[in-house]
């Protein structure tokens, strides 16, 4: 999988620079990080619903979707697929396997990682269904 990512990745930052009128990546990176943010929010919100819908095929082509989105997200954040595998390894050493760590710091001992340079981003005011607005 992750030949295929990076790949993906290559042809990202191949077409990051083309025009906008032909180019869905192209058209991400004019519009900015805010919207590569709500893309993926919005694909992954798909993904779930098709994962309780119990329609495994658009599970997979949502999937897809999202790791596109995830990928263009971490060329605009400057972060290259390799981050993303050093930290997994990371896990993986911490417990075994790679998954989410614990919130709280002290249940897990700290390893340190190369830091990363990502652009500060505003965040927006977003009104949920519901909930009244949420920062």
């Amino acid at each position: 999988m992750s030949d295929s990512l990076d790949r993906l990745y290559a042809a990202i930052l191949a077409a990051r620079d083309l025009d906008p009128e032909s180019s869905r990546t192209a058209k991400l990176f004019q519009r900015g990080i805010t919207k590569m943010a709500k893309k993926i929010g919005e694909e992954a919100i798909e993904v779930a619903i098709d994962a309780i819908n119990g329609d495994s095929e658009a599970v997979v082509r949502e999937s897809a979707d999202l790791l596109y989105n995830l990928a263009v997200l971490w060329v605009a954040c400057g972060i290259r697929p390799r981050d993303v595998w050093r930290e997994m390894e990371r896990r993986e050493q911490l417990l075994g396997i790679a998954e989410k760590l614990p919130k709280s710091t002290g249940k897990m001992p700290r390893v340190s990682s190369p830091p990363v340079a990502v652009p500060q981003a505003r965040r927006p005011i977003v009104a949920l269904p519901g909930r009244g607005k949420q920062s």
